[in-house]
């Protein structure tokens, strides 16, 4: 369920049997989302653990999702590092292929 009041609205989740309403000015879509994912993790955590404690299963749920992040942002760093040792290689080859062709045509 979506409620409107001016720029944000309520969107309502159910995460492991609990009902919440949740304010966003952003896509209502991406919050039913995340609550999807966060309701399946819980459901899996508590099927592989056997247990019962909503709010370990939580604390559980959470920290395999902080290592998934986690490991995620470590991923796109040692992509961004390599883009940039991509880029300084190839600034570098250019700049000699330019020094050449200006030795090559004198100049001009």
């Amino acid at each position: 369920m979506v409620e409107s009041d001016g720029g944000s609205r309520s969107v309502r989740v159910e995460i492991y049997g609990q009902a919440y309403s949740i304010l966003t000015e952003g896509q209502s879509d991406h919050i039913l989302a995340l609550a999807d994912m966060v309701d399946r993790r819980m459901k899996e955590i508590a099927r592989a653990t056997l247990t019962v404690d909503s709010l370990k299963v939580a604390i559980l749920a959470a920290m395999h999702i902080a290592e998934e992040l986690h490991q995620a942002r470590r991923r796109l760093d040692d992509v961004d590092r390599d883009l940039g040792e991509r880029s300084t290689r190839c600034s570098a080859e250019l700049d000699q292929f330019l020094r050449r062709q200006m030795v090559e045509t004198g100049g001009q």
